[in-house]
């Protein structure tokens, strides 16, 4: 089952991306631009290679952001976009910028996009976390009612700072807010998100066996020989850097962090072992996937950003994980 479920989703990957690479604008000889499929060449290949790619170290980094979440919370509903981490990045990067513009000195000076992403990102998952264990444990829905709470005021935080920037940068961050994958990355940013993907998954991967153990009881793990406070800091800042890193990357993208290791789940089962690698891929998959469904939707106004075809698609799966989970009782 665990080899059948890895090969269906490198399968699904391989496909999405082949989808992505055919399908784009393309002139006709009236000078009228409609959308085409076939083969591109050239720059136009390499551009998208490059956007599949990137596609799919994003959902990389999303799944196992959301796979360490749930892990640390232990709560299925748990991902960065739910619990307002995605917002709380974005705050982040939004003071950077603004602090930047406001005093004429390089956005490098506070540390660049990506250090007030981690800042907001940690700094949001601590409050709800808090907000979270402020009662009789770590009760599901009151984190998820903390997480929306304080995604919406980072949210309202983060607008409030676009009124005080110019009309160009006002724009480019209402644009990233929406969630875009860059048509042309820097390398250093691309190189950044690739080596998130990889260290988030070698470090997940290494302690496979304690991410069993700590889905059980503190006392069943402690006895097991796990040390839980350990694995918890662990867990804490594996999953608020690689949703941190997302977010600089591409803006809040909501959902891929929580479906991708449900889907995993049921392909490969419940064990870390093969969970870790499935959820990276899973959320590969649901990236490119939702990268070229957007290609092929032309609305006259140019494209979606990829970020609302992951909320559309990825919203009516948390109801519906939502409702079962209520239904079961857990």
């Amino acid at each position: 089952m665990t080899q059948r479920g890895l090969i269906v989703l490198v399968c699904v990957i391989a496909l999405a991306a082949a989808l992505r690479v055919a399908i784009g604008p393309a002139a006709a000889a009236d000078g009228s631009v409609h959308l085409a499929f076939g083969v591109a060449s050239g720059e136009i290949l390499a551009l998208r290679t490059n956007a599949a790619l990137s596609a799919g170290l994003l959902g990389c980094v999303l799944g196992l952001s959301g796979l360490a979440l749930q892990v640390l919370l232990r709560n299925p509903l748990a991902s960065p976009f739910v619990l307002g981490i995605s917002s709380g990045a974005g705050f982040g990067v939004a003071l950077v910028l603004a602090l930047a513009y406001t005093l004429s000195i390089p956005a490098m000076a506070f540390g660049g996009e990506v250090a007030g992403a981690v800042a907001g990102a940690l700094a949001t998952l601590a409050i709800v976390a808090w907000l979270g264990r402020a009662r009789e444990g770590s009760d599901p829905t009151t984190l998820v009612l903390a997480g929306v709470i304080v995604g919406a005021i980072f949210s309202a935080g983060t607008m409030l700072l676009e009124q005080l920037v110019p009309h160009g940068l006002r724009g480019d961050l209402l644009s990233w807010m929406a969630g875009r994958l860059p048509e042309i990355p820097s390398r250093a940013a691309f190189w950044t998100l690739a080596c998130a993907a990889a260290g988030g998954w070698i470090t997940l991967a290494a302690r496979a066996g304690a991410l069993d153990v700590a889905c059980l009881s503190d006392d069943e793990a402690r006895s097991s020989g796990v040390d839980v406070r350990r694995l918890r800091a662990m867990l804490f800042i594996v999953g608020g850097t690689l949703a941190a890193v997302a977010v600089a990357y591409a803006g809040p993208i909501g959902f891929v962090g929580l479906v991708g290791p449900h889907i995993a789940r049921r392909l490969v089962g419940s064990r870390h072992a093969a969970l870790v690698p499935a959820s990276a891929l899973a959320g590969a998959a649901l990236l490119v996937a939702a990268d070229a469904a957007r290609q092929a939707i032309d609305l006259g106004t140019g494209r979606l950003p990829v970020g609302v075809v992951t909320a559309l698609a990825g919203g009516p799966a948390f109801l519906w994980l939502l409702r079962n989970r209520a239904r079961s009782g857990a």
